[in-house]
């Protein structure tokens, strides 16, 4: 027996309405899920040391947590952060801590003053805060802060930075020539 114009009406009201409830059910759970992983996300973070240098292969130090989340990555990879780091997201993530190995050698930046016009566009670059000076005067790298991730070299408009090759045991000089 066919339905009536009514009855298909509130036929579609019904069926509308249990779709839409159902619908919001689901968001819901979905939120609820996805705050949690953010949560989790967030404290991986906050262990990182928000240098955003990109060292670790990732942009910065929020995508690198979002990777170690979803268990695609590490928790190794952070140079900057260290052992210290890697200790604790293994404390938090309760899983051991590998090994960290510590390259012979390390880049540092090196500006040479003799070409640096004082423009001072390094300065921000550098997420360690490992370049000092001022405007208008040549700036130098202090070399104990210095993590290496070449993010000075960009933004130089006279290409005075190079980055160098340095014994980390005693932080001098392994190359023949500044580059």
């Amino acid at each position: 027996m066919p339905l009536t114009t009514i009855e298909a009406t509130l036929l579609l009201i019904l069926l509308a309405a249990g779709g839409g409830g159902g619908l919001q059910w689901f968001a819901q759970r979905l939120q609820k899920k996805q705050s949690a992983k953010d949560t989790f996300v967030a404290q991986i973070n906050a262990q990182l040391p928000q240098l955003q240098c990109g060292e670790c292969g990732y942009p910065g130090c929020l995508p690198y947590a979002r990777a170690i989340a979803d268990e695609r990555v590490g928790i190794e990879l952070c140079p900057p952060g260290g052992a210290a780091t890697v200790k604790r997201l293994a404390t938090l993530l309760h899983v051991d801590a590998p090994p960290i190995p510590v390259p012979e050698v390390q880049k540092i930046a090196f500006i040479r003053l003799d070409e640096c016009v004082g423009c001072a566009l390094c300065l921000p670059a550098c997420p360690t805060d490992a370049i000092i000076g001022a405007p208008r005067h040549a700036h130098v790298v202090i070399a104990e802060d210095c993590v290496g991730c070449s993010l000075c070299l960009a933004p130089c408009p006279v290409d005075c930075i190079s980055m160098l090759t340095v014994d980390r045991a005693n932080r001098c000089r392994a190359d023949s020539h500044v580059a």
